[in-house]
């Protein structure tokens, strides 16, 4: 081969190859957080939730919280996780049975406004006044002029509840239908999980694209700029609290206020004091000569 060639081969080999944009690499659904690295950051995310809750109790905050989803979607494990570390005075759970007879004759929206949070509360509600876009609409326990009123009209209703200075955020948890029947299944043979499962949970697994109608139509009328939806996608639930929790921490603008300086003051010495010779009943140790292991 002359030097010639070589020298024109050699350039071609160098020559620069100009590929088309790749899309971005798409995530992984099915490589789930780990228990190691979700208590990790969980228990970061814990204390940020003690210095909100200081910080609403001393500046007389008000936070609302929605969180809706379809059945099995893990509502209950987000509000779990939320709430595990903080008072039960100042962070309120609501998850409301279904309505009495009185309460069906109210307004529809009468019986959510005395629950929604004062100064220095905030409220995390297990489903919410959207009861009337979902399941009832869904289940026929409304008639469908009724849902369509209430659609027009809940926007002013929570734009009066933001005006009022209240925080409202407002979370959808979307779930595949493939892992939704994954966890439906779990709570018929799983002895802990049982009580989970309602007959409504059954109608509305059978009901899959009525629901999705509904929250789409839901969507449409109430993702608003002053009280918008955020959608988590919760088939990794773990990766969901996280990133709920996360997002609520970053659209709430707290501050983390200085911690007064305590220290333990002296025990008081025992005096005349002595230990009763009582019969206490004390419980059995259930544990005792079992492997620590276990």
């Amino acid at each position: 081969m002359s030097s010639e060639t070589k020298s024109k081969k050699t350039k071609a080999d160098k020559k620069t190859v100009t590929l088309p944009p790749q899309e971005p690499a798409q995530p992984d659904v099915h490589q789930r957080l780990s228990e190691k690295h979700y208590r990790a950051h969980l228990k970061t995310l814990h204390a940020q939730l003690v210095d909100l809750q200081r910080w609403v109790v001393e500046t007389g905050q008000k936070i609302c919280i929605v969180f809706e989803g379809r059945d099995g979607a893990g509502k209950g494990g987000v509000i779990k996780a939320l709430t595990e570390r903080v008072s039960p005075r100042v962070f309120r759970v609501i998850a409301l049975p279904a309505p009495s007879e009185r309460e069906k004759s109210q307004m529809y929206v009468q019986r959510y406004l005395p629950l929604l949070p004062a100064a220095g509360e905030v409220t995390i509600w297990d489903r919410s006044w959207y009861n009337r876009a979902g399941v009832e609409r869904v289940m026929g326990f409304c008639a469908e002029e009724q849902a369509q009123a209430f659609l027009r009209r809940l926007p002013d209703v929570e734009r009066m509840i933001v005006d009022s200075g209240t925080i409202l955020l407002k979370y959808w948890l979307e779930v595949t239908p493939e892992e939704q029947q994954r966890r439906l299944e779990a709570r018929i043979i799983d002895g802990r999980k049982t009580w989970k499962l309602s007959p409504m949970d059954l109608k509305s697994y059978s009901r899959w694209y009525d629901y999705s109608r509904a929250r789409d139509e839901m969507f449409l009328a109430t993702d608003t700029a002053w009280a918008p939806w955020y959608v988590v996608p919760s088939d990794d639930k773990k990766k969901a609290r996280l990133n709920i929790i996360n997002h609520l921490l970053r659209h709430i603008p707290y501050e983390t206020l200085p911690l007064p300086k305590v220290k333990l003051p002296k025990r008081q010495k025992p005096g005349d004091y002595k230990e009763p010779d009582y019969p206490y009943k004390y419980i059995p140790d259930f544990l005792a000569g079992l492997d620590a292991k276990v």
